[in-house]
C-alpha cells in the first residue's frame, strides 16, 4: 500500500548524481520490456520499481531481492534501511556540509543527520572514497 510522505520537505525534488540517472533510465528500459511482456494484465502506475506486472513491490519482497543481491554480489549483508547510514557516512567523508547531508536524507534535526547516521572516517577511508569514486566516474563514462 503506498502511503504519502511524512512532510512536504520529503516531497521535495533532489537533484541525483549522474549514476542514479543512468541506473533509472536502465530500469525505465526493463519496465517497458516487462509492460508489453504482460500485455493486458499490466497494471499502469507511476511507480518506477514494480512487479512484472506493473503493481507495486511489497515491502517484504523488496527486502528479499535486496537481500538476494547483496549476496550475488558478494558483500555484506545489511537492512536496506541502513544504506540511509551509509549514503550519511559517504556524505560525511566527502566533507559534504552537514546542513547539506540533513537535506539529502530529509532529517527535520541536524542531531539526528549528525549523531545517527553519519559515521566519521579515517582519512584511509577518505582516500579509499575518493578512488571509488574516480573509478564510478570512470565507469559511467564508458
Amino acid at each position: 500500500m503506498h502511503a504519502e510522505t511524512k512532510t512536504d520537505a520529503s516531497s521535495a525534488t533532489l537533484p541525483l548524481p549522474q549514476i542514479c540517472v543512468t541506473a533509472l533510465r536502465l530500469r525505465r528500459k526493463a519496465q517497458e520490456i516487462a509492460r508489453k511482456a504482460a500485455g493486458e494484465l499490466w497494471t499502469g502506475s507511476d511507480f518506477v520499481f514494480t512487479t512484472r506486472y506493473g503493481t507495486p513491490i511489497e515491502p517484504r519482497n523488496f527486502n528479499r531481492e535486496f537481500a538476494a543481491r547483496s549476496a550475488r554480489a558478494g558483500v555484506r549483508r545489511i537492512r536496506l534501511h541502513d544504506t540511509r547510514h551509509t549514503c550519511g557516512s559517504l556524505l560525511a567523508a566527502l566533507d559534504v556540509h552537514p546542513r547539506v547531508a540533513m537535506q539529502i536524507l530529509r532529517h527535520s534535526k541536524i542531531a539526528v543527520t549528525m549523531e545517527v547516521y553519519t559515521h566519521i572516517p579515517s582519512e584511509g577511508t577518505r582516500k579509499a572514497l575518493r578512488k571509488l569514486g574516480k573509478h564510478l566516474d570512470a565507469q559511467d563514462q564508458m
